[in-house]
């Protein structure tokens, strides 16, 4: 390989890192989505976190990276928080750059945490998986269930942190 063709070669290699561009294509599904917010974070997330809990449900942080809102809510007030808790869907956002996704998301590979899997369970149908195709801007909205039943191949993995 010469110089230009190793570049190119890293290049590519890097558009396959979802990490980098994942927070981007997360932020582009969230503003495709008019009823759609960010994960709160300090206060406002703990409220919300803890008002869960008081239902039964105990989920991590990282198990959703937006909500869709019935409205403007301010997260820091436990009261409101409660009262619309029933109406608040939790998303998960997977996000695709690459050439390969079709449409409807055939040849997506992505991984869904134990975290992800465990809060789609106690959430049941107010948990959502959101596939954002950033080149084409194709949204589908669907669930953990929906997305094993329609898998072609699994590869399960554990992940450490030292």
């Amino acid at each position: 390989m010469n110089p230009v063709e190793v570049i190119a070669a890293k290049r590519a290699h890097l558009a396959r890192l979802a990490n980098q561009s994942g927070a981007a294509g997360e932020l582009e599904a969230r503003l495709a989505m008019e009823d759609w917010v960010a994960r709160p974070k300090g206060t406002g997330l703990r409220v919300l976190l803890d008002a869960l809990s008081e239902t039964g449900i105990s989920i991590k942080a990282s198990s959703f990276d937006a909500l869709a809102v019935p409205q403007t809510i301010d997260f820091t007030d436990s009261s409101l928080v409660r009262t619309l808790l029933p109406q608040i869907t939790f998303i998960e956002i997977k996000t695709a750059n690459q050439a390969r996704v079709q449409s409807g998301f055939g040849g997506f590979f992505f991984a869904l945490t134990e975290s992800e899997i465990t809060a789609a369970e106690l959430l049941g149908p107010r948990h959502r998986v959101a596939l954002f195709n950033k080149r084409t801007g194709e949204l589908l909205m669907s669930s953990v269930p929906e997305i094993i039943a329609r898998t072609r191949s699994m590869t399960w993995q554990l992940s450490v942190q030292l």
